[in-house]
Order: structure tokens, then sequence, then C-alpha cells
């Protein structure tokens, strides 16, 4: 490959386009997944109702050849339906270093507070997942948000030593979108 099609390459993969996910990225949201260690990886079936049930709470990213590289899945909590948890964010090395992320969750985040009423954005982040980490403060910077950080689930109560504590990070409320302040 000549530094030609090198850029050419570099320049169709950093293109992408964002919407909602329908059932045939159920099977290129498992691939994409499984290349993005440390994220759980769930059955092509739990990632098919991702991408059909919450995909009004979901974003997928695709590049110039229309290839699944970035995705974001979130839900509604029943007993909280002014906020929006965001589940898991999966960004293709190949995307990494762009801002992929922040886009996406803030395209995301836009997208659930004019259609959804959202006034909070929730996740849960492992201590020391510093990329986790970094994405919610900038996306929670950007909206002025408040944050609050307690633990969701305990590493001895709800995980028997198995698994790292997982942090409830809850940010808003939201301001309006509107409004000058």
């Amino acid at each position: 490959m000549n530094s030609h099609t090198t850029s050419k390459a570099i320049a169709e993969m950093s293109v992408t386009t964002f919407r909602k996910p329908v059932s045939t990225d159920g099977q290129p949201l498992n691939e994409l997944v499984d290349r993005c260690p440390p994220l759980d990886t769930n059955s092509t079936y739990c990632n098919l109702l991702q991408c059909t049930h919450f995909a009004d709470t979901s974003i997928a990213a695709t590049n110039g050849d229309d290839k699944l590289v970035g995705f974001i899945s979130g839900y509604i909590p029943p007993s909280r339906p002014n906020t929006l948890f965001v589940w898991q964010v999966a960004v293709d090395a190949s995307c990494r270093g762009q801002g992929l992320a922040l886009r996406m969750l803030m395209a995301l985040i836009e997208r659930c507070r004019s259609e959804k009423s959202i006034h909070y954005i929730e996740t849960t982040i492992t201590p020391g997942n510093t990329a986790s980490e970094a994405l919610f403060s900038r996306a929670y910077q950007q909206l002025n948000a408040p944050i609050e950080k307690t633990v969701l689930f305990s590493r001895k109560a709800h995980f028997a030593d198995q698994h790292d504590d997982e942090m409830l990070w809850r940010g808003g409320p939201l301001k309006d979108p509107l409004s000058k302040s």
C-alpha cells in the first residue's frame, strides 16, 4: 500500500455516520465488542435486542465503507424515565484517538433529550478505567452537569470478589438546552 492509498484509507475510516441501530447490526456489534477488551461480550441475541428493542437509546457509527466502527448501548431504567443509562461504549481500534466516543455520546444524549425528555445520564465505570472516566468527565463537563459517584455493585456483595466495584456515575440534572445559563 503506497502513502496515497494509506491516506485515502485513513480518510475513509474517519468518515462516520451516526444512526439508530438496526437488527442487522447485531452480529457486527458482537464482533466489535469482541475487538474491544475489556468490554464484557454479550451473546449475539443480546446484541440483537440492543439493536432493536433499545435502538431509540443506542447509537451506531459506521465508516465510509458502512462498517460498524462504534456503538453505544443504553436504555431508560423503568423506575427513572428521565434517565439515560449508558451501558457500553465500543470504538474500533482504527477509530480511536479521533474523539469518536465523545461525539457519539453527545449525539446520543442530544437525541434522547429531545425525544425522551432525559435530564440525567448514568453509567457505571470500574475504578481505573481511565478511558471511560475521561470520556464521561468530558461529557458531563460539556453538559455542565454535576456528577455524583457511588458504588452501584460492589466487589464483595455483588461479584463475590470476582470483579472490581462498578461505580455509578450520575450526571445531572441537565440544563434546558434552550437556556443561556
